[in-house]
């Protein structure tokens, strides 16, 4: 029974009060909670103490960092206050290995702590991470979908300027980067209007499909098949035609048999994945 009415407390968002502007006095007041004993809490956010880190164990922040999201879970989203200065803490780390732990489960606490307060104190650390080292910047990449569909239009829309950064990478033999920014391009595809996947998402998709490195390419070609079926779908003609006449002219034009070869899987991959009617493939 007290498990049970423990859980009904840790769901219950009926306090959503998320005033972070504490006085030095409510401070102390700002880490109590009575969902678990307050000790136990105390304990945990010693954690990203610098002396702890020294003297007692140098991966105790990555362990912190780890358990974070199921730290915050458990106490729900009205006791976040609790957490978010040791969030901040742990993001701003001089260990990479730190800072890419939080950023692979970034997405998993926006879902825990809902659209306001991932809004107000998870978009700037997520846009941290977005310029951090390769290692950091790939978990955010991996789940680039599942955070963005979390935000609100307008937001997400802001980071249809940055996925161009994606394809810079610390090291241009990074291929797997690219080859996972393919895979979610294909993802954002339901996210965005025809007009943002035409003007963003296009260019991106041309270049991975002219990239050095097959795997990234044939991921490619399954994105710019989407792209044409989505488009279609939308109802938007002047896209698609506009869409395939640039296929037709970068890459069945090219004088390149390697451009030649690549518009001939990518018609390929719009016929095997029924993406247009065959009179309009024709």
């Amino acid at each position: 029974q007290s498990v049970d009415s423990t859980l009904h407390y840790i769901h219950n968002d009926s306090d959503l009060s998320t005033n972070s502007s504490f006085s030095p006095e409510e401070e102390r007041k700002s880490k109590v909670q009575d969902v678990v004993p307050q000790a136990l809490l105390d304990q945990y956010l010693s954690m990203t103490d610098p002396s702890r880190a020294q003297t007692v164990d140098t991966e105790i922040a990555k362990h912190c960092a780890y358990s974070l999201p199921g730290v915050a879970l458990t106490l729900g989203r009205q006791n976040w206050h609790c957490l978010k200065d040791t969030y901040e803490t742990l993001a701003s780390d001089m260990q990479w290995k730190v800072r890419r732990t939080l950023a692979f489960s970034i997405h998993e606490l926006a879902v825990i702590l809902g659209d306001q307060l991932t809004a107000g104190d998870l978009v700037p650390v997520f846009n941290g991470f977005l310029k951090d080292l390769d290692e950091v910047r790939i978990g955010v990449l991996k789940h680039l979908h599942d955070f963005l569909k979390l935000l609100h239009v307008d937001k997400r829309r802001e980071y249809l300027y940055q996925l161009q950064e994606f394809l810079v990478t610390d090291n241009s033999r990074n291929w797997r980067f690219r080859a996972e920014l393919a895979e979610q391009l294909i993802l954002l595809l339901d996210l965005y209007s025809a007009r943002d996947i035409y003007d963003y998402l296009r260019p991106l998709a041309f270049n991975l499909c002219e990239d050095k490195v097959s795997s990234v390419r044939w991921i490619s070609y399954k994105l710019v098949s989407e792209m044409v079926k989505k488009l279609y779908m939308a109802s938007a003609p002047t896209f698609v035609v506009d869409l395939v006449n640039e296929l037709v002219e970068k890459f069945c034009r090219c004088h390149k048999w390697s451009g030649r070869q690549t518009f001939v899987f990518i018609c390929q991959t719009i016929i095997e994945d029924d993406c247009l009617p065959m009179d309009q493939f024709a």
